[in-house]
């Protein structure tokens, strides 16, 4: 089951931290058609959060088809993201998990990582005919 982790600094609204973990979570194989997210009473006792805040993010997850709501039984997974390339133990994760020690070997925080390969993705999902300036700013 998946465990929520609330970072009241992040300047992310809660409800959305939540939705974001069980998108994440459905993209790498964590949680799978069938498997129940945890109730709204669980993750405000691992939390401390409003249980209100936990029921939004579950409305938004239920109304982008993701999850179900069953009366009485708990909130339902529907559907799944990713096609499991993502997923722990595939050789695309072993390859960016084999990078990111070599990365934090050569001295790279935790925060330089995320820059780089936000740069790495930027350049690689660039519209066709898109460049970049020397800003960084995208242009056609």
């Amino acid at each position: 089951m998946i465990e929520f982790r609330i970072d009241r600094r992040s300047g992310v609204a809660t409800y959305l931290q939540i939705v974001q973990q069980t998108k994440q979570a459905l993209r790498l194989g964590l949680l799978e058609p069938g498997d129940r997210l945890p109730t709204a009473r669980e993750v405000v006792q691992a939390t401390a959060i409003n249980p209100n805040t936990v029921l939004k993010a579950y409305r938004e997850l239920e109304r982008e088809g993701l999850v179900e709501a069953r009366r009485g039984l708990g909130t339902f997974v529907r559907a799944t993201l990713g096609g499991g390339a993502a997923s722990a133990g595939s050789p695309l994760h072993d390859e960016l998990a084999d990078w990111a020690r070599r990365a934090r070997e050569a001295g790279l925080e935790r925060e330089d990582m995320a820059a780089l390969l936000t740069s790495v993705l930027d350049d690689t999902y660039r519209a066709p005919g898109a460049r970049r300036t020397q800003q960084g700013d995208e242009n056609a």
